[in-house]
């Protein structure tokens, strides 16, 4: 079996937006893919994460927010930065990572009310969901 690919999710606070996809991207993606996440500037993992993901059926409990430090020698096969902010300040990575950019809402935006923030929290868990499947869908290897 070939190698799995390497997948890089990049936002500012690591705590929702990359940490979702990261969780998507082992579910939807299975063996094929090896999914990680960092931020720039790491919150740790919003509560709401936890929550919204597990109505999904999955469990992200013991993700952890990690700075992108952690993986700037290593070669991804993908970086894919989730949020405008961290697009603007991405690093390189060794090797020739293809760079992928998705913008989503902030869903931990604290000008949203509790009822909005879960709203948002919900609406783009599920953005996220179909952007991984179609890129799963995309970037599986072809087995032979």
């Amino acid at each position: 079996m070939a190698e799995p690919k390497k997948v890089l999710f990049l936002c500012t606070g690591n705590s929702a937006r990359s940490q979702m996809a990261e969780a998507w991207l082992r579910a939807i993606g299975g063996d094929a893919f090896a999914a990680f996440s960092a931020g720039t500037d790491p919150k740790g993992l919003h509560p709401l994460t936890i929550v919204v993901m597990r109505e999904a059926g999955l469990d992200v409990s013991q993700q952890e927010s990690k700075h992108l430090s952690r993986y700037l020698d290593e070669p991804w096969d993908f970086v894919i930065t989730v949020c405008d902010r961290a697009k603007e300040s991405c690093p390189v990575f060794p090797g020739d990572s293809k760079r992928i950019h998705w913008s989503f809402d902030d869903p931990a935006d604290p000008s949203l009310s509790e009822e909005e923030r879960l709203r948002t929290f919900r609406r783009v868990r599920e953005e996220i969901r179909q952007r991984v499947s179609l890129f799963v869908n995309a970037n599986r290897p072809v087995r032979v």
